[in-house]
């Protein structure tokens, strides 16, 4: 891989997706600049980020980036298109313990569920993993001022 990616970031005016790269053979640490054509407010940004990752052109600067990044990229493009801020935007992908995700459209839902994805695979612990723990037991401590209708015993005797 001649190319190693270190951040990516977007750019509005014209739409594109910004790559800080280091050029492994000379070490020298380079920007990109890659133009996102044919894409509107009303694209598929799952299908523009996968065709963008595939290009030639582009391949070789975009192997180390996930396909998870240039889709989050995408949608902060797209968002900025349909007039949403960057705040906005980016508050999207912040994961709120208290809210409600059965109040969330399917678009929103399936961000939020990306980030806890990504989160969960970030915090995983394999075999391999030098602080792998086989058989790990926690003791999560109860909230004795919590109650929820479902802790106290019924007349159902289930």
């Amino acid at each position: 891989m001649p190319f190693e990616a270190k951040r990516c970031g977007v750019q509005f005016k014209p739409p594109s997706i910004v790559v800080i790269y280091e050029d492994t053979e000379t070490k020298k640490v380079r920007k990109r600049i890659i133009p996102v054509r044919n894409f509107s407010k009303y694209s598929d940004y799952s299908v523009a980020a996968e065709r963008l990752k595939n290009h030639p052109r582009h391949r070789d600067y975009l192997e180390a980036v996930s396909q998870n990044q240039l889709e989050k990229l995408h949608i902060i493009l797209r968002d900025h298109m349909q007039g949403l801020s960057l705040e906005h935007s980016l508050s999207s992908f912040r994961l709120d313990p208290e809210e409600n995700l059965n109040k969330l459209d399917d678009e929103k839902l399936a961000r939020k569920k990306g980030q806890m994805d990504e989160l969960f695979e970030k915090n995983r612990r394999h075999k391999d993993d030098p602080n792998f723990v086989y058989d790990l037991e926690v003791d999560f401590t109860k909230n004795t001022q919590e109650k929820c209708s479902w802790d106290e015993e019924s007349d159902d005797g289930f």
